[in-house]
C-alpha cells in the first residue's frame, strides 16, 4: 500500500477518507446501542468461529479456561478492540493495529479499564512487515472492502503469518443481494450503519480473495456465511456466502512450495 505522505503514520491518500470516517465515530466503539450495534451483535459469532478454529489448527481444548494461552494474534484494522478484548480474555498475546489515532486511543483506554493487557499500535499492516513480524494468527475481519488494493493488502497480512498459522478474513461478497441487504437495508432503511460506510464495488467475492491468498502461499481450509435473524435479533453461521462471509486459511509450515 503505497504512501502519499512524509509523515509515515499518515493513511495513503486514497485510503484517508476511509480512516476519518471511522476516526469520527471513535468514541462509539464500546456503545452496544451505537454506530457499531452491527459489530457488537456479530461479535459472539466471529469469536466463534476463530477460536474453533485456532483450537483444531493448534491442538488446544475448548474447554479451557485459557485455550489460546501462548498463541499470538495480529487483528489488522482493530478498530476500537471488540475482538481484541475477547481474545485476550481466552489467554491470547493480542496485538491491534489501527491506522486511526483516536480509534486506537479508544481502545486503549477501554482495555486499560478492564486491566487486559493488548498492546494497541497506530500502524498499518505494512508497517509491521518492515520489522519481520510475524503472528500465529492473522485477523482481517470485516477490513478487506475498505483497503485501496486488495492483492497489496493480503500480500502483506499474508506475510505476517508464522509458517503453520492461520489468517481470518471477514467481508461482504459482491452480488445484487449483498447491495440490497448491506448498503440499501443497512445503511439507508435501518440506519444500522453510517451512510457511505461501504462501497459495493469494493465487496469481494470468496474465489477472488481466495485467489489472492494462494498467491501469497494461504490455502483456503473454511468458508462460512453469516446471516442475520431479524426474529431473535441474532446473527448466526450458515452456508450462504451471498452476503456477509468469513473464511479462514493455512500457512504451510515450510516454504511455499513453487
Amino acid at each position: 500500500m503505497a504512501r502519499a505522505s512524509a509523515d509515515p503514520e499518515a493513511p495513503p491518500a486514497n485510503a484517508a477518507a476511509e480512516v476519518a470516517r471511522f476516526e469520527a465515530l471513535a468514541a462509539e466503539w464500546w456503545d452496544p446501542a451505537g454506530k457499531f450495534r452491527p459489530l457488537h451483535r456479530i461479535n459472539p459469532v466471529r469469536l466463534r468461529f476463530i477460536e474453533d478454529h485456532a483450537c483444531r489448527r493448534f491442538a488446544r481444548p475448548r474447554e479451557a479456561a485459557k485455550p489460546l494461552a501462548g498463541l499470538s494474534i495480529l487483528d489488522i484494522g482493530c478498530g476500537g478492540g471488540l475482538l481484541c478484548e475477547p481474545l485476550a480474555s481466552l489467554g491470547a498475546e493480542v496485538t491491534g493495529i489501527d491506522p486511526g489515532a483516536a480509534t486506537i486511543e479508544a481502545a486503549s483506554r477501554h482495555a486499560a479499564a478492564t486491566g487486559l493487557d493488548i498492546r494497541y499500535r497506530r500502524a498499518f499492516a505494512e508497517d509491521l512487515v518492515g520489522e519481520d513480524a510475524r503472528f500465529d494468527i492473522v485477523l482481517a475481519m470485516e477490513v478487506v472492502e475498505h483497503v485501496p488494493d486488495l492483492g497489496d493488502f493480503l500480500a502483506a497480512a499474508c506475510s505476517l503469518v508464522a509458517p503453520g498459522g492461520l489468517l481470518f478474513a471477514a467481508t461482504l461478497n459482491r452480488t445484487p443481494k449483498a447491495y440490497l441487504l448491506a448498503i440499501v437495508a443497512a445503511e439507508y432503511v435501518l440506519g444500522w450503519l453510517p451512510r457511505g460506510t461501504h462501497d459495493w464495488r469494493k465487496f469481494v467475492r470468496p474465489s477472488e480473495l481466495a485467489r489472492e491468498l494462494r498467491r501469497s502461499g494461504l490455502e483456503v481450509e473454511d468458508l462460512a456465511g453469516v446471516a442475520y435473524n431479524p426474529l431473535g435479533d441474532r446473527w448466526r453461521i450458515v452456508s450462504d456466502l451471498d452476503v456477509n462471509y468469513m473464511t479462514v486459511a493455512a500457512k504451510p509450515d515450510g516454504p511455499r512450495q513453487r
